[in-house]
C-alpha cells in the first residue's frame, strides 16, 4: 500500500512494504527526484537497511553460540510495515519482531521509520527500540536512489557530487562477495568535488569510513536543480549506481558490510551498534530538493 504526504513545496509517497520512499516531487517545478525503479537495471527506490548493512560473509553470523543467516542489508527492506502514526507533516511506519525475524535475528525489537516534511526537505528517522532482556546488536542505514540526470534532457555527466568539507578519503573496495577489503584505494585528494561518470561505479559502490563531511549534494554544471543529503551521526557512507543506470544512491549508514577478515561473530562486527534493554536509538538523515 502507498501512503502520501505533502506540503506547499513537495509531495512524497511511501510504500508499506519496506517503509520504502517511492517519490519526491517538487510541486513548483514538477521534477521527480527519485529513481524510476526500471527493472531492467534495479527495481528498488530507497531500501531501508536493518538489522545489518551490507553483506555478511557467506550470509551468516554467529551469536550466543548459534549461527544465523541474513541476506545482504537484512530483512526490513522486504517486510511489511504498519503505519503507526500520521500527522499533517509526518508518517511513521513500524516493524516489530516476529517468529520469522527471530529465526534469523534473535532479538525482540521495534523498528520505526519516520518521514517528516519541512519546507523543501524530507527528514528520514530510524528509531530502534530494544524490547529484549539483553543487549541488542544491530546496524541500520538508508539506500535512497536519486534520479540523475535530475532534469530531463540533461546528461549524467553534467552532474557532480559536492561534499560539505574538503576530503582526503579513499574508497574501501569490496570483494566479489561484497566484503570490505583491508586497505582503501585513493579517490578524494584535497577536494570536495567528485564528477559523476557511469564508469566511476563499474567496480561497485564507493564505500567511505568517517568522512569529514556531514552533507553531500548532487549538483549540475548546466542547471540550478539538484539535492542535498545531510547525514549527521552516520559514520559510514556508500555511493552507488547500478551499471549504466540513471541514478546515484547516497547511502548514510550506521554499520558496514563484513570485512574479508571478519570473525563472523556479531559482537566483533565493525560498525555494530549496541542497545541496552529498554533503550532507544535514533538517527535522522534528510534530503533537501531544489
Amino acid at each position: 500500500m502507498i501512503h502520501t504526504l505533502h506540503n506547499n513545496t513537495i509531495n512524497i509517497s511511501v510504500a508499506t512494504k519496506g517503509a520504502e520512499l517511492q517519490s519526491i516531487i517538487n510541486k513548483n517545478t514538477g521534477l521527480e527526484y527519485m529513481w524510476s525503479a526500471d527493472p531492467a537495471f534495479w527495481s528498488k527506490k530507497s531500501p531501508v537497511l536493518f538489522p545489518i548493512v551490507g553483506g555478511l560473509l557467506n550470509n551468516q553470523y554467529t551469536y550466543g553460540g548459534h549461527t544465523y543467516s541474513l541476506n545482504r542489508h537484512g530483512f526490513a527492506r522486504e517486510a511489511e510495515f504498519t503505519v503507526t502514526h500520521q500527522q499533517d507533516d509526518s508518517l511513521t511506519f513500524t516493524l516489530t519482531d516476529s517468529d520469522s525475524t527471530l529465526h534469523n535475528y534473535p532479538f525482540r525489537f521495534s523498528f520505526s521509520v519516520k518521514y517528516t516534511l519541512h519546507q523543501n526537505a524530507v527528514h528520514v528517522s530510524y528509531i530502534v527500540k530494544n524490547k529484549d532482556e539483553e543487549t541488542m546488536l544491530f546496524s541500520v542505514g538508508g539506500h535512497p536512489a536519486f534520479a540523475v540526470p535530475v532534469v530531463p534532457g540533461s546528461a549524467f555527466t553534467d552532474y557532480y557530487l559536492q561534499f560539505s568539507h574538503t576530503e582526503n578519503a579513499g574508497r574501501w573496495p569490496l570483494s566479489p562477495g561484497g566484503q570490505v577489503l583491508t586497505e582503501p584505494t585513493p579517490l578524494l585528494n584535497d577536494t570536495n568535488v567528485l564528477p559523476l561518470t557511469k564508469e566511476l561505479f563499474y567496480e561497485d559502490a564507493l564505500v567511505f569510513k568517517h568522512l569529514q563531511s556531514n552533507a553531500i549534494s548532487i549538483l549540475s554544471n548546466t542547471n540550478p536543480h539538484g539535492l542535498k543529503v545531510k547525514f549527521d551521526g552516520f559514520p559510514y557512507m556508500g555511493i552507488w549506481n547500478f551499471k549504466d543506470a540513471d541514478f546515484v544512491c547516497i547511502e548514510p549508514w550506521c554499520g558496514i558490510a563484513d570485512s574479508v577478515t571478519t570473525t563472523g561473530n556479531l559482537e566483533d562486527k565493525e560498525g555494530i551498534n549496541s542497545l541496552a534493554p529498554g533503550d532507544t536509538f535514533e538517527r535522522t538523515w534528510s534530503v533537501e530538493v531544489f
